[in-house]
């Protein structure tokens, strides 16, 4: 079954290559979506995909890469889209 996730992750997510590992291991699993950093300091992304290999996303999230200090992490489940074909990093969100 596909689903969709819209995650925000906080703590210390920025400057540690949050984003690129998290488009790396989402290419890996064949998740679509974007990941970007926002102006408050946390990492948000929405991932769509088999609900196993979302799961998998929301997991890597919960720790980051090395030098990544994940404090909490808030997950919305949606519908399901398609609207993505591929999962990009996208630029910082600006309040």
């Amino acid at each position: 079954m596909k689903v969709r996730a819209h995650i925000f992750v906080s703590g210390r997510v920025q400057g540690v290559f949050f984003r690129v590992e998290t488009r790396d291991e989402a290419t890996k699993r064949n998740v679509t979506g974007w990941v970007r950093n926002t102006s408050d300091g946390r990492v948000e992304a929405i991932f769509e995909g088999n609900r196993e290999d979302v799961e998998k996303m929301i997991e890597f999230c919960k720790h980051g890469p090395p030098g990544a200090r994940v404090t909490k992490i808030d997950v919305h489940w949606k519908e399901y889209t398609g609207e993505f074909n591929e999962f990009k990093i996208r630029r910082t969100e600006i309040f």
